[in-house]
């Protein structure tokens, strides 16, 4: 039965069935739409939120469950949940996209629920992450109140997306990408089903493998290159799709990674923390993903900047001028040659030996300064070029070092309170070895130990 708004309803009314469709969708559906499930036993994937028990499984089975944010990439079943949900008892299912809704379109859609209030009214709001701060502060009294029973949807990390307060109150449920296997069944269900390709055209093992690899578990993704390899076998008469027909479908795996968003924090976490871990082939792997999903590579080669101080310091002191090189080589020329300055600078700071002595050091140091540990500079370093210097005790008894044989001598350099106190400790990593060798002589000299 088709769901037909009431008259005050407007632009709010749901624009998909209050209950699932009994029979298929039209023929011209993209094929993703056809086999969309239509009963829980029909969906693939999420077992961890799907289980019998769970508060999902309750709502979608009609009984009372908090507000929910689903929060997952794309193709795992947002949107299927979504619309299981308009038929889940009696209750009354509106639907908002944050594309195209706003304050005012909100605050009509919980009025009307307040009018409602003997059917309870399931919000869905897709895209969630697209509201602003005002929009999303505009659900809070509806969701608190229980006016509305909210489902949002996101792709982005929630906390980096979804207010604070509005989290606090929502049930969040993380939608995992489907395994192979999951998206395995899905293709063969959708060869063989009537609503799919009804069994016109069969799948190679070795296509299948290809299908599965390219979906990168997006389920959507997996269908549209399906549809697309079985409409160029049938246009030309056959009814195998292989491995030539999925790669003239699809031309290259889509990279699910979006530079303001969730995709991009993990994916440059990832990347350094390879980088970090000494494992250039991973490193490469983040690198590449990057570049092909369009990310600024100036934003790459500052990461580098950071990680050649930060990670492998004077280890490896030629690994800092790698990465200015690279960044300047991205300045001069750009992209796609720049990419080589980037991998180059990636490999090298991987391979390199590791040491965080330097951030470690400066960290320590600046804390000091924070805890008020400063003393007076000692008057031996003062600056002295000034009427009435030495008057005032500046640069009073300053030895200077040239004039010793090996250009190093016994003085005091840091205020008297932090005498004694070592910031820098290097370690036995690469050059370091060499420097802790040195700097052991070095402060024996200096300190008179």
């Amino acid at each position: 039965m088709t769901y037909q708004p009431a008259e005050d309803e407007g632009l709010f009314a749901l624009p998909i069935p209050e209950a699932p469709p009994a029979g298929p969708a039209p023929a011209g559906s993209p094929l993703a739409v056809r086999l969309r499930p239509r009963s829980l036993d029909e969906v693939v994937g999420q077992p961890h939120l799907l289980r019998p028990g769970t508060p999902l499984r309750r709502l979608l089975e009609g009984g009372e469950a908090a507000s929910v944010l689903l929060y997952g990439p794309p193709g795992t079943g947002k949107t299927t949940i979504a619309r299981l949900l308009a038929g889940a008892g009696t209750r009354r299912f509106v639907a908002l996209s944050a594309l195209s809704s706003g304050v005012k379109d909100l605050r009509e859609a919980i009025d009307g629920a307040r009018r409602r209030r003997d059917r309870r009214t399931v919000l869905f709001v897709d895209e969630v992450h697209r509201f602003s701060r005002t929009q999303q502060d505009a659900l809070l009294g509806a969701v608190e109140d229980r006016i509305v029973l909210l489902v949002a949807a996101t792709t982005e990390n929630p906390s980096f997306s979804v207010v604070a307060p509005l989290l606090s109150r929502l049930l969040v449920l993380k939608l995992r990408p489907l395994d192979g296997g999951e998206v395995r069944a899905l293709l063969r269900r959708a060869v063989a089903d009537p609503r799919g390709l009804d069994g016109a055209v069969s799948l190679s093992a070795e296509a299948e493998d290809t299908l599965v690899r390219l979906a990168s578990g997006d389920a959507r993704s997996a269908l549209t290159a399906l549809e697309a390899g079985a409409d160029g076998v049938l246009d030309t008469g056959g009814t195998v799709i292989d491995v030539p027909a999925v790669e003239r479908a699809v031309a290259e795996a889509t990279v699910r990674y979006d530079r303001q968003g969730d995709q991009h924090h993990d994916v440059v976490s990832a990347f350094i923390k390879s980088v970090r871990g000494s494992d250039p082939d991973a490193a490469l792997h983040y690198l590449a993903r990057m570049l092909v999903a369009g990310e600024d590579p100036r934003f790459i080669a500052r990461r580098l900047l950071v990680h050649a101080s930060e990670d492998v310091g004077l280890a490896d002191p030629t690994a800092l001028q790698a990465a200015v090189a690279a960044a300047q080589t991205v300045d001069l020329i750009g992209l796609p040659e720049a990419r080589l300055a980037l991998a180059q600078a990636t490999v090298h700071l991987a391979l390199a030996p590791k040491s965080n002595t330097v951030i470690v050091g400066i960290d320590e140091a600046m804390a000091d300064v924070r805890a008020g540990d400063l003393g007076e500079v000692p008057a031996n370093l003062r600056y002295s070029r000034y009427a009435g210097a030495a008057e005032l005790g500046g640069a009073t008894g300053y030895r200077y070092p040239h004039r010793a044989p090996d250009g190093v001598l016994e003085q005091q350099y840091p205020p008297d309170a932090l005498v004694g106190k070592n910031y820098y400790r290097p370690t036995r990593h690469g050059w370091e070895r060499t420097l802790h060798e040195r700097l052991t002589e070095l402060r024996r000299t200096v300190r008179g130990e």
